[in-house]
């Protein structure tokens, strides 16, 4: 072997130690920079699907993620004023991600993207509407877009309401067609078997409980009337129906004489008195109207709405109440008209079933939202007479 050969065998070499020493230090300066930049990530949230290695890409995801874990964790900032942020149905990952930096939530689309991407979140990014802050991590924001908001709007259905009043407020707060919430409220059908005791082809006037709901932004009249009779079901309990029948009222007659008590007391106070003026009045106890209830609001539900007051509930004069016929005017047909006239509040329900026990037979408005009650004819005149100026 010659001189040159043996020179060139040193230089190869020398080569290899070189190459094998650049190595080293290469791993070890990686080996430095991952024990004093990386921090451990924690265990991802349950529901979120951990780790994984299924191709070459979630490889170069994780070394990306793992090098820059102190910016995942790392809110933007320390302002926590909640904050709309909406992603479209069919936006991409890649645009949320933009949005976001865009908005200032996060400091890198780049890096969004590669976290959803490697932890599998970025086909469930839901779209809809959800609260931000900017005290969020990047990854508390990434979970926070897996669930979007259900959007809600609040409506109150005021007692002594009938159906056509409810039908108003609805087109006027919500995106309900009046139209179509009428026609579903006077012939839907609906499983509940408290509506099987009405006469065929009764509406549901009276199973629409008064009271305050939260529905969602896009609900239809058929998810809201299921709503309003579901409340009817939970709060008229077993206890109350069983001491409905123990008064011999059916459940459909129940509902109905609470109605009209709906309308003609102010006062919680006077429901159970005017309930039992009712209840004494269908007894047959009414001398000159035996088993005729007599009730003005009947006549003013069967007259319905008044264009001259634009009210549905206007005034009348005593001569009026023979001018229409109707089996709802209980000036001119006995007993209980054929439903409820309205939607009464829980107050009235309990009023009929729990009511006073009195001999009264009548009772005037004083003009202040209570009555004066009396048992004889004689007694009721002296009371118009007393009040009647005021």
């Amino acid at each position: 072997m010659g001189l040159s050969t043996q020179l060139r065998n040193t230089s190869r070499f020398l080569v290899l130690v070189a190459s094998v020493l650049v190595m080293i230090v290469l791993g070890s300066v990686t080996w430095w920079y991952f024990t004093t930049h990386y921090v451990e990530p924690e265990e991802p949230p349950e529901g979120r699907p951990g780790l994984s290695f299924e191709s070459p890409d979630d490889l170069y995801f994780s070394a990306l993620l793992r090098m820059r874990y102190r910016e995942l964790v790392t809110p933007m900032g320390d302002d926590p004023t909640p904050v709309r942020f909406v992603v479209e149905p069919g936006e991409t990952a890649s645009g949320i991600a933009s949005r976001l930096q865009e908005d200032g939530f996060i400091s890198d689309a780049g890096l969004f993207k590669a976290y959803v991407r490697f932890h599998k979140l970025d086909a469930n990014l839901e779209a809809g509407e959800h609260t931000l802050d900017r005290t969020m991590t990047m990854e508390e924001v990434a979970s926070a877009l897996l669930f979007a908001q259900l959007r809600e709007i609040q409506i109150t259905i005021l007692p002594g309401w009938r159906i056509e009043e409810i039908a108003e407020m609805l087109a006027e707060e919500t995106s309900i067609d009046s139209q179509e919430f009428l026609l579903i409220a006077r012939t839907g059908s609906f499983n509940y078997s408290f509506l099987a005791e009405r006469p065929a082809g009764s509406s549901l006037e009276g199973y629409l409980v008064a009271d305050t709901y939260r529905i969602p932004a896009d609900a239809d009249a058929t998810v809201l009337i299921e709503r309003l009779l579901e409340n009817f079901d939970r709060v008229i309990t077993t206890q109350m129906r069983r001491d409905a029948q123990a008064q011999g009222l059916s459940l459909h007659e129940w509902v109905t004489l609470a109605s009209i008590v709906e309308r003609e007391a102010l006062l919680d106070s006077e429901r159970p008195i005017v309930a039992s003026v009712y209840l004494n009045r269908l007894a047959g106890e009414l001398p000159e109207a035996e088993g005729y209830l007599g009730a003005d609001p009947t006549f003013q539900y069967a007259r319905g709405y008044d264009p001259v007051t634009d009210r549905w509930w206007a005034p009348f004069l005593p001569e009026d109440v023979t001018s229409i016929d109707s089996p709802y005017n209980t000036f001119l047909y006995p007993g209980l008209p054929p439903g409820p006239i309205c939607s009464p509040s829980l107050a009235s329900l309990q009023a009929v079933i729990y009511p006073a026990q009195t001999d009264f037979l009548y009772f005037y408005a004083i003009g202040d939202g209570s009555h004066a009650f009396a048992k004889t004819y004689e007694e009721h005149l002296a009371n118009q007479a007393l009040y009647g100026g005021q």
